[in-house]
């Protein structure tokens, strides 16, 4: 299967999942993350009308960056980022969705004017091996950030992995309340990013406003060396 049918395959299924949750298709903004993928790969989905990519490592998303050119993509940064690289990052982005803790703020903010906006990553599922902030501490994390000057849009997360779709609703339902309960005392509607290929659906019925997708578009990443 091509590339541009595996994308079309998946806006149908975000369109489907968006109506069963009463909303529109353009209510929920998929993020498509090329991570260990080819430039070309990005090139064939932007091609099929793809404006939206993540990367999950500085030195990929600055290659990349300095591959596509034209300037009509927007990048996500979604992984993990490490302070060393917030040089890297910051002036590529339009959106951070893994602002995960307080160490960030002083290099994410340092000598620039302006930042992109960031989403807060909550560790919903309490993981150890996972960064975030506890969902208990939400309220209190995201008033310093924005007092410090973080432009905070939202908040993301990663459940438990599991083989089984569905197992990701009861943490989905309570970071859907997180974000309810944040957007009232912001004053403003704000993005909640949960679901990737294997739970996007679930994701999008419970209430998520973004979703990234890799592997369902992009296939399985190559090996090392492939690429």
């Amino acid at each position: 299967m091509s590339l541009a049918r595996r994308l079309g395959e998946v806006r149908e299924r975000v369109t489907a999942a968006a109506r069963r949750s009463g909303r529109r298709a353009e209510d929920v903004e998929m993020v498509a993350v090329g991570k260990g993928h080819p430039v070309s790969a990005l090139r064939e989905a932007f091609e099929a009308g793809q404006r939206t990519f993540g990367e999950s490592r500085g030195q990929e998303l600055k290659s990349k960056y300095g591959q596509f050119g034209d300037g009509s993509v927007e990048w996500h940064f979604v992984g993990p980022l490490q302070t060393n690289k917030v040089r890297i990052v910051r002036p590529r982005v339009t959106l951070i969705q893994s602002f995960d803790r307080d160490r960030l703020v002083t290099p994410w903010l340092k000598g620039a004017e302006e930042t992109p906006p960031a989403l807060m990553q909550i560790n919903i599922g309490m993981e150890p091996q996972k960064r975030g902030v506890p969902p208990e501490q939400a309220d209190r994390v995201f008033d310093r950030w924005e007092e410090a000057g973080v432009r905070l849009q939202g908040i993301m997360a990663i459940p438990p992995m599991g083989e089984d779709p569905e197992a990701g609703r009861p943490y989905f339902a309570r970071m859907r309340e997180i974000g309810d309960h944040l957007s009232v005392r912001a004053r403003r509607p704000l993005i909640l990013s949960m679901g990737m290929t294997d739970d996007f659906e679930a994701a999008i019925e419970e209430g998520s406003t973004m979703v990234r997708i890799g592997r369902a578009i992009f296939g399985t990443r190559p090996k090392v060396g492939q690429a």
